[in-house]
């Protein structure tokens, strides 16, 4: 059992991890050994996760999630299996501890302060100010 928050845990016939060959660096090793994780959770039929946290999780993921609502993690980091799956797991967990946190409040419109006006056009006064003052000198003699 992959335990997410409090109240979210996920069981471990929820997650499906296959390993393969990594990419990349590692001579012989990279050749010969399967290290690479590929870890899919299925997030539409998922009954461990709330209708909500499942509708962020499946925002959040983007390009990782395919047509089905499986939930696709690559992990080939490390060198070994072992490491590898944890890697995968703990981002995994972090991906829906991030779409459980409930959305920030909207934005409350305020006005700009009277004072706050004044000085914004003050600051403009002066810099129009400067820029006149680069200009060529007038030929008044």
């Amino acid at each position: 059992m992959l335990r997410i928050t409090d109240h979210i845990a996920l069981k471990d016939d929820e997650i499906v991890e296959r390993f393969v060959r990594a990419s990349g660096p590692g001579g012989q090793n990279v050749n010969k050994v399967s290290t690479a994780v590929e870890l899919r959770f299925d997030v539409r039929n998922s009954p461990s996760l709330p209708e909500p946290v499942r509708a962020r999780l499946e925002r959040l993921a983007g390009r990782r999630l395919t047509q089905e609502g499986v939930l696709v993690l690559m992990a080939e980091r490390f060198r070994t299996q072992e490491r590898n799956r944890a890697d995968a797991q703990e981002r995994l967990a972090e991906l829906i501890r991030k779409a459980a946190e409930p959305p920030p409040p909207p934005r409350k419109k305020t006005r700009p302060t009277l004072a706050s006006k004044k000085r914004r056009l003050e600051a403009k006064t002066r810099r129009g100010s400067v820029k006149a003052m680069r200009g060529r000198p007038r030929g008044e003699d």
